[in-house]
């Protein structure tokens, strides 16, 4: 994933509400010292802002996200959006070519649509089977939601099997 991509998850992440440099650790799974250096180009930007306060057991440090940073975050999220549909749209129409080259194109920008929960996982995963191909191949396994990658490749479904708790 590159930098541009993490800044902005980073930015989407403490507009959820976390606030605590761990916290951010945690959700975007990115390592502690790369965290840091993103954190400090997004202050230098304007982007966030960092507030301290005396704390119980010492300083308490929370990050926010000024309007600026907000602004930068729905823009580039009104762009994941764009992206998205057009993906959708070759898969529509079934055009196996220019929806692995649109793919291909716009790889890093995969991580940050999943992020945001901007796809549809199930069509996203439907994207891969019909193109033969397994999602790990575009998107680092640790991003990719428990059990998605599962329906993919020898899986059961679509061979008219149904499988439903019926709740007896």
């Amino acid at each position: 994933m590159d930098s541009e991509s993490k800044e902005i998850i980073v930015l989407g992440s403490i507009m959820r509400g976390d606030k605590k440099f761990d916290k951010i650790k945690k959700n975007t799974k990115i390592e502690a010292e790369e965290l840091n250096s993103i954190l400090e180009k997004l202050e230098e930007k304007g982007l966030i802002t960092v507030k301290e306060s005396k704390g119980f057991f010492g300083p308490k440090v929370e990050l926010f996200v000024t309007e600026k940073g907000s602004r930068e975050v729905d823009e580039r999220v009104h762009e994941l959006n764009e992206k998205w549909n057009q993906m959708s749209v070759l898969y529509k129409t079934g055009d196996k070519q220019k929806l692995k080259q649109y793919m291909d194109d716009n790889k890093s920008f995969l991580p940050t649509m999943m992020f945001f929960g901007i796809m549809d996982i199930m069509m996203f995963s439907m994207m891969f089977s019909m193109m033969g191909m397994m999602m790990s191949d575009y998107v680092p396994q640790e991003d990719i939601p428990p059990g998605v990658d599962d329906m993919q490749g020898d899986s059961d479904m679509g061979n008219g099997d149904f499988d439903f708790d019926v709740g007896f």
